[in-house]
């Protein structure tokens, strides 16, 4: 299962965390993608993380503000997002898979085999 929170409302420019909490199956051979959905329009994969070797990757819109976690202790990933924009706004998932980061790419990372509950993210201007 697995468990996204800590959306919110920001002003543009500011910050927020998100965790993906995972259990039921084994966190450390998996890959975690995050991914966004607008009401009305396409999936669009944002970030993934390795946690077998930590190794992430992420679309180009959000390199340099956005940076993907892992702790693997707590079995949880987190998203951190910084400078956000309104066009940042979203419905924020997890997903997991077997498969690593390179087999989806940032991009395609709504395409894993396991999804949590969204978490939504509003970010004003």
């Amino acid at each position: 299962q697995l468990q996204a929170s800590g959306g919110g409302l920001v002003q543009a420019g500011g910050s927020l965390r998100l965790s993906c909490a995972a259990s039921g199956f084994s966190f450390d051979d998996y890959a975690i993608g995050w991914f966004r959905q607008v009401p009305g329009k396409d999936h669009e994969g944002v970030s993934c993380i390795s946690n077998s070797d930590g190794s992430a990757l992420y679309i180009d819109s959000v390199k340099g503000r956005f940076t993907v976690s892992s702790d693997n202790a707590k079995n949880t990933v987190y998203l951190q997002m910084n400078s956000l924009k309104p066009e940042d706004t979203a419905v924020y998932y997890c997903a997991a898979d077997i498969q690593n980061c390179d087999y989806y790419s940032a991009r395609y990372v709504y395409g894993m085999s396991h999804w949590g509950k969204g978490t939504l993210v509003t970010v004003s201007s």
